[in-house]
């Protein structure tokens, strides 16, 4: 019976959506569930799920629990595999991460 409790307990651990490391200070740091295949954008650069904000800036993914942050980098393994803008278009001929209005 006990190691039928432990089996369970860490079934429950392996399947929850957050890890958590060792951050500075002993603080831990709760890292955001990985986001789906194909994220489409709307006007602004956010999305959300699962309790979390993710935030694209300047070809990079951050994530909060709050839409005012504090952001923390999200790890590349949890990126979407194509970003997708609605409403408005990243201008890549200037070189540069401007957004500017769809026309």
């Amino acid at each position: 019976m006990k190691s039928l409790v432990l089996v369970a307990l860490f079934a429950v651990f392996m399947l929850t959506a957050c890890v958590v490391t060792p951050g500075p200070g002993g603080y831990g740091v709760e890292v955001a569930p990985a986001l789906p295949a194909v994220v489409v954008l709307d006007a602004e650069p956010y999305y959300q799920q699962h309790g979390y904000y993710y935030f694209y800036q300047n070809d990079r993914w951050h994530y909060s629990h709050s839409r005012s942050g504090p952001w923390n980098d999200l790890p590349r393994s949890h990126w979407p595999k194509e970003t997708r803008h609605q409403g408005r278009v990243y201008d890549h001929d200037k070189g540069d991460k401007r957004q500017h209005e769809s026309r």
